[in-house]
């Protein structure tokens, strides 16, 4: 029998959480979840917050790499990563 996690859908935010908090939390690039929420911002206590569905292994890209290298395609780390910037130091989804 195999264990796996199962990911909420929402979160409500709690006092003093960053979206750098919430987003290591859930292992998620913070990125993600600011776009994936539409926030310009930390969110507010309170807030409810909508987490990405599918899931992946974070990484760090190093140099060299390339999108469809580390993701299959470049539409496919559009999708998972919610921007076009790609650089060594970037922490991406897989």
């Amino acid at each position: 029998m195999e264990l796996s996690l199962c990911r909420p859908r929402d979160y409500r935010v709690k006092r003093g959480q960053t979206l750098e908090g919430i987003a290591r939390a859930f292992r998620l690039p913070p990125r993600v979840l600011a776009a994936y929420n539409e926030l310009k911002s930390d969110p507010q206590e309170g807030q409810v917050l909508r987490l990405p569905q599918e899931t992946g292994d974070l990484y760090l890209v190093r140099g060299g790499e390339s999108k469809r290298l580390l993701c299959g395609s470049e539409e496919k780390f559009r999708e998972k990563n919610f921007t076009d910037l790609f650089y060594p130091g970037q922490v991406i989804l897989l």
